[in-house]
């Protein structure tokens, strides 16, 4: 697996891509794909005149296996030792990470499915705001029937980066820019469900009895969640619009935990009805809502006979975890990142996980 480097110039609202170099000579790479944040890579290499020449920032880092992904290069580092050697570490995020230069401006007030609203909020800041555009950037493909879902929202002065992964969490789709010739191309999707709580797909099963799973750690915690919000907008005193959110059914009693979301700086403008305002301020609570907290780490088997990484399962899709050793099962589990790494003891996988409801 080799990397390519390549040179990105900015020209106007265009984008100029050269490929300046192919390299299989590093030491170790990182490669930390991410469904609800931005990812990010590694690569550790000898330093040389050659490499320095090469590892810019602003540049980018491909994979020769990789037609998704691509990342930038953000920071740099030297160190030279008489004993070891030089090294250069390079570190950078995946394209999406552009979108952290903007922010929502001004307010928009969207209603419509998500993916309306993700469009919306992208032409009037990144793709059609002048001098404010992000050059070569457009929407690509668009899937999943999370993003058809529909929703009325007010958002301003948000960074769009972590606004559209804040929305992504909340609606369980993701995002991701690549690289297409000389363009940028923003893709919307969703994952796939492969666990055993359904038959339209093959199941994805690690497991201690399947020797695929190689080590495994679970905790959770329930002091974090909160799951019915009280959200009050605009107004004074008993006269300040209100509504309440949760998911699915009311709780009660011990299973109830409130939180409060004050959106007072989120406008009615004249031509938004009062049910309309309190369906802005019920999106407003669903991003306020915290599920019980879990941690699970673990390590699979890369080079598995039974499933592959990236062809099998990817980044995002719903599979099942058991350790049968202690009678621990999570039947529908989201595999949300992967750390893949290479080095002189070959390839390896770590995979993030977070729990369904």
């Amino acid at each position: 697996m080799q990397l390519e480097i390549y040179s990105l110039i900015a020209l106007k609202d265009q984008i100029s891509v050269s490929l300046e170099a192919i390299c299989d000579s590093y030491s170790s790479l990182l490669w930390d794909i991410e469904f609800y944040q931005c990812g990010c890579f590694e690569v550790y290499i000898a330093s040389s005149p050659q490499n320095v020449s090469i590892f810019q920032r602003g540049r980018i880092v491909a994979r020769s296996d990789d037609a998704q992904h691509f990342g930038i290069i953000e920071s740099l580092q030297l160190e030279t030792d008489a004993e070891k050697g030089d090294y250069l570490t390079v570190t950078g995020r995946f394209l999406a990470c552009l979108l952290e230069r903007r922010i929502i401006y001004p307010t928009i007030t969207a209603n419509g499915s998500y993916e309306d609203i993700v469009r919306k909020v992208l032409s009037r800041n990144v793709i059609s705001a002048g001098i404010r555009n992000l050059p070569g950037f457009s929407m690509g493909t668009v899937s999943g029937d999370c993003w058809q879902n529909t929703a009325r929202m007010q958002v301003s002065y948000d960074n769009i980066l972590e606004w559209l992964y804040s929305l992504c969490e909340t609606i369980g789709g993701s995002a991701n820019v690549r690289l297409d010739r000389n363009a940028l191309k923003c893709d919307l999707f969703s994952g796939t469900d492969r666990s055993l709580l359904q038959d339209g797909n093959p199941h994805i099963v690690f497991s201690d009895a399947y020797n695929n799973l190689l080590s495994f750690s679970y905790a959770a915690d329930d002091a974090v969640q909160k799951n019915f919000a009280y959200v009050l907008g605009c107004g004074e005193g008993n006269a300040r619009k209100r509504t309440t959110f949760c998911s699915g059914i009311e709780p009660t009693y011990l299973d109830r935990y409130e939180v409060y979301v004050d959106e007072r700086n989120t406008t009615q403008e004249e031509d938004v009805t009062d049910a309309e305002y309190l369906e802005i301020l019920k999106s407003s609570g669903a991003e306020h809502l915290v599920q019980p907290k879990t941690a699970s780490e673990s390590a699979i088997a890369a080079f598995s006979t039974q499933y592959q990484y990236n062809k099998d399962y990817f980044v995002g899709d719903y599979v099942t975890m058991e350790q049968k050793r202690f009678g621990l099962i999570q039947p529908r589990i989201q595999l949300i990142g992967m750390v893949e790494s290479f080095d002189q003891n070959g390839r390896s996988l770590t995979p993030t996980f977070k729990e369904t409801e």
